[in-house]
C-alpha cells in the first residue's frame, strides 16, 4: 500500500486543523462532511496513526498531527508564494482580478464605479467575494481587499481612500426631520445581534442607552438598512450608504465615534502585477467611489 502522502493529504489535514470541524472545513474546502470524512480516515490509514482527536465540540490535532499541520502550512506558504510571484510578472492589465469586501460597501460603493472600470479595462474580469469577515489575503482567497479598518495587516500594502462616517437615520414618517439628539431615546431602535461583530456601534448604542430601544436587531448592516427603510425605527448607518436614500432622514451631524479609516489593500508580491495595479489605480481615482465616500450633505 502506498503510505506516501502527496500535497492533498497534507492540505486536508490543515483544512480540518484550521476549521476545527469537518463540516466548516468541508464548507471552507467546497465540499461535504462525509467526504471529508473519507479523505481524512485515508490520510491516517496511510500513516497508521490517528492525527486528531474527536471531540464533540469538533476536531483536535494529536502530537502527530500537529507535525503534519506545521509542514503543510509551511508548504502551503511556499505554494502561495510561489503563486504571487509568478502572477507578478503579467505585464499586461488582462485576467481575472478577485476583490473581497462587505456586502454594504458594495452596494453602497464599489458596484458603481465596478461599471466603469469594465468600459476602462474590458480584458480584466472581476470576481466579487463578499463576506462581512476579513478575508486573508495571505492565503489568496483575494488579491484585493476593500476594507474598513483602523490598522492594516502589516504584510498587506496599498492607501487609504477616506473616512467612513456614520450618523442617524430615520424613515421619512416616524422621526421628525431635525429632531435634536435629547429626543432619540424616545424612538423605537434598529440595532446589531449580538453576532455582529461591529465593536464601535454596540458600544456607541449602549453608551447612549438605544440598545434598551431596540425593537429589532439585524446581524448586517443592510438589514438595518432595510428595516429603517420599512419604518422599524432609527437607526446608525453608514453617511455613503443613507445618504442618497429618498427614504430616508438624516439625523443630526456624523458620529464622531464610529468613524473608521476605509482601505484598499493588497498583497505586496501581487501590487506590481498589471492587472492588479490596474484595478488598484482605478478605485483609488474613481470619482464615482469618491464622491459617495466623501458626501456630507446635511438633512
Amino acid at each position: 500500500m502506498n503510505n506516501m502522502l502527496d500535497w492533498n493529504d497534507y492540505k486536508v489535514v490543515l483544512q480540518i486543523a484550521e476549521a476545527g470541524s469537518l463540516a466548516k472545513a468541508g464548507q471552507l474546502a467546497g465540499s461535504s462532511h462525509p467526504t471529508m470524512f473519507r479523505k481524512i480516515n485515508a490520510v491516517e490509514e496511510k500513516l497508521g496513526v490517528r492525527l486528531f482527536e474527536r471531540f464533540r465540540t469538533g476536531y483536535r490535532p494529536t502530537a502527530a498531527g500537529e507535525e503534519i499541520v506545521a509542514v503543510a502550512r509551511q508548504m502551503a506558504d511556499l505554494t502561495t508564494e510561489t503563486e504571487r510571484r509568478v502572477a507578478g510578472r503579467d505585464l499586461r492589465p488582462s485576467g481575472i482580478v478577485r476583490i473581497a469586501t462587505t456586502d454594504t460597501l458594495l452596494l453602497g460603493l464599489l458596484a458603481p464605479a465596478i461599471a466603469k472600470l469594465r468600459q476602462a479595462e474590458p480584458e480584466i474580469t472581476l470576481e466579487i467575494i463578499v463576506s462581512n469577515e476579513i478575508s486573508d489575503l495571505s492565503l489568496r482567497e483575494a488579491d484585493i481587499a476593500l476594507r474598513p479598518t483602523s490598522s492594516p495587516a502589516q504584510h498587506l500594502v496599498g492607501r487609504k481612500l477616506g473616512i467612513i462616517k456614520q450618523a442617524v437615520y430615520a424613515p421619512q414618517h416616524l422621526c421628525r426631520a431635525g429632531s435634536g439628539q435629547q429626543h432619540l431615546g424616545t424612538c423605537p431602535w434598529v440595532g446589531p445581534d449580538p453576532t455582529m461583530i461591529y465593536p464601535q456601534l454596540h458600544s456607541w448604542m449602549e453608551k447612549h442607552g438605544y440598545d434598551e430601544a431596540c425593537v429589532c436587531r439585524m446581524n448586517t448592516t443592510l438589514g438595518m438598512h432595510a428595516a429603517v427603510r420599512a419604518g422599524v425605527g432609527l437607526a446608525a448607518l453608514p453617511i455613503y450608504l443613507a445618504e442618497a436614500d429618498p427614504e430616508l432622514v438624516r439625523l443630526g451631524d456624523s458620529i464622531d465615534d464610529m468613524t473608521i479609516d476605509l482601505w484598499l489593500l493588497t498583497h505586496r508580491d501581487l501590487r506590481r502585477t498589471a492587472r492588479v495595479r490596474a484595478v488598484l489605480d482605478y478605485f483609488a481615482s474613481s470619482d464615482v467611489l469618491l464622491s459617495r465616500l466623501g458626501q456630507e450633505h446635511q438633512s
